[in-house]
C-alpha cells in the first residue's frame, strides 16, 4: 500500500504529465496553423505565376506567428477586421481554405462570392469583416463594430490588424482617440514589418516606437516579438483579458517581417538582401518546428503526416476552385444597386 506522500507525489506527477501533453498538443496546433498559412501562400505564388490567379496578391509569409498567436485569445463571438494582406488572418480565423482559394480565383464559391479577390476576403458568419484595400481603412470600422457591441450589451472584443504604414494616416489617430475616449473594447494589432510598401519605417516616422505613440492616446500599449508565436499569444491573452474586464482599448505592436516583397508586382529593390537573410533566421515556422523536434514533442513521421494533410487540403481547395462557376454577366450588378438585387 502506498503512503499518503507517495499517493500525493504520484498525483502531482500525473498532473504534470497531462499538462506537458496538453502543452505539446497546443504547440503542435500552433505549428499546424502557421504551416497551413505558409503552404497556402506558397501555392498561391505558383498559381499567380501560372496566371491562374490575377490581380494584386500581398503575401503574409514570415508574419504567420502574429495571426495565429493573436487568434488564440479570441472567441468565435469576437470580431476581426483585417488589411489587404489578410490571407493569414482569414485562415487563422477559420475561414475554410476552399472558400479563400475560390475567392482568389474569383469564383462564386469564394467567401466574397468571387467579387473581392485576394484583398477583400469577408465572412460575416465568422465575424471576419475583411480585407480592406485602403491603408488604415479598417480602423474606424473596428471602432464601429466595438461600439455596436457595447450598445447592444454584448461582451465581445473587436480585433483590428493593420500595418505600420497606417500610423501615418489620419484614420489611426482619429480611431485611437475615439476608442480611448469611449473606452471601446478594441484590440489594435499593428503588424510592424518595417516597411509601408517600399518606404522604410525610419523614413516615414520621426518616432519609430509605435507602441509608445499609441500609449499617448491613453490606451495600454506595448511591443511584442512578432516572430515568436508564444510571445504573441501571451501578449494577446493579457490584452484581451484586460479589455473584457473593462480596461478599454489595447494596442500590440508586433515587430515582424515579411519575407516576400510588398506584393507579387513589387521587384523589392528597396530592402538590403542581408537584412532579409537576417530576419529569415527568425522564421516563426522553422523555429517552432525545430523547437518541437528537439524537445521530442514532434517526430519526423508526425510532421510528414501534418504536411501531407495540409498539402491535400490545399490541393482539394485548388481543384474545387478550378471547377467552381464564374459569376454570369447578367448578375454583375447584383448587390451594387437597389434595383438589381438578387432575386430570392
Amino acid at each position: 500500500m502506498k503512503s499518503a506522500g507517495e499517493t500525493s507525489a504520484a498525483g502531482h506527477q500525473g498532473r504534470r504529465t497531462k499538462a506537458k501533453d496538453s502543452d505539446a498538443a497546443h504547440d503542435r496546433h500552433l505549428l499546424r496553423d502557421m504551416l497551413l498559412i505558409r503552404r497556402f501562400e506558397e501555392r498561391c505564388v505558383e498559381l499567380y505565376s501560372a496566371a491562374a490567379i490575377r490581380g494584386f496578391v500581398h503575401l503574409y509569409i514570415g508574419e504567420e506567428a502574429v495571426a495565429v498567436g493573436v487568434h488564440q485569445a479570441l472567441t468565435e463571438h469576437d470580431a476581426v477586421v483585417s488589411t489587404y494582406r489578410e490571407h493569414g488572418h482569414a485562415l487563422a480565423r477559420g475561414v475554410p481554405p476552399e472558400a479563400v482559394m475560390a475567392e482568389m480565383y474569383g469564383r462564386l464559391t469564394g467567401c466574397s462570392k468571387g467579387r473581392g479577390g485576394s484583398m477583400h476576403l469577408f465572412d460575416p458568419g465568422r465575424r471576419f469583416y475583411g480585407g480592406n484595400a485602403i491603408v488604415a481603412g479598417g480602423l474606424p470600422l473596428a471602432a464601429g463594430l466595438a461600439l455596436a457591441d457595447r450598445m447592444r450589451g454584448r461582451e465581445r472584443v473587436t480585433c483590428c490588424f493593420f500595418g505600420d504604414g497606417a500610423f501615418a494616416e489620419g484614420e489611426f489617430h482619429e480611431t485611437a482617440n475615439l476608442a480611448a475616449l469611449w473606452e471601446l473594447p478594441v484590440l489594435f494589432v499593428c503588424e510592424n514589418n518595417l516597411y509601408a510598401m517600399g518606404t522604410a519605417l525610419a523614413r516615414e516616422h520621426a518616432q519609430t516606437d509605435l507602441a509608445m505613440r499609441a500609449a499617448s492616446y491613453g490606451m495600454a500599449a506595448w511591443a511584442v516579438d512578432g516572430m515568436d508565436v508564444h510571445a504573441v499569444e501571451k501578449a494577446a491573452h493579457r490584452a484581451v483579458t484586460s479589455i473584457r474586464a473593462g480596461g478599454g482599448p489595447h494596442l500590440l505592436e508586433a515587430r515582424t517581417y515579411r519575407f516576400r516583397a510588398h506584393s507579387m508586382y513589387d521587384p523589392d529593390r528597396y530592402r538590403p538582401k542581408d537584412e532579409i537573410a537576417k530576419w529569415k533566421q527568425h522564421d516563426p515556422v522553422t523555429g517552432m518546428t525545430e523547437a518541437l523536434r528537439s524537445s521530442g514533442r514532434l517526430t519526423s513521421a508526425r510532421l510528414k503526416k501534418v504536411e501531407r494533410g495540409i498539402a491535400e487540403e490545399i490541393e482539394a481547395a485548388v481543384a474545387a476552385a478550378e471547377q467552381a462557376p464564374k459569376e454570369p454577366v447578367e448578375s454583375l450588378l447584383h448587390h451594387v444597386t437597389g434595383r438589381n438585387e438578387e432575386k430570392s
